[in-house]
């Protein structure tokens, strides 16, 4: 195996592994903890 097939391999992989990283963040489901966890840096509980 060279090294032009290999790097097309891994391109592939990283390719598959971007757009699964963006459906992930950007699927419904996981909306509204998103929305909850945004919110945290503005809630005031400890005073500081």
């Amino acid at each position: 195996m060279n090294f032009t097939i290999l790097s097309s391999v891994m391109t592939v992989i990283s390719l598959v592994a971007f757009i699964g990283i963006l459906y992930w963040a950007f699927s419904s489901k996981n909306k509204a903890r998103f929305e909850e966890l945004a919110k945290l840096p503005l809630d005031n509980e400890n005073g500081k």
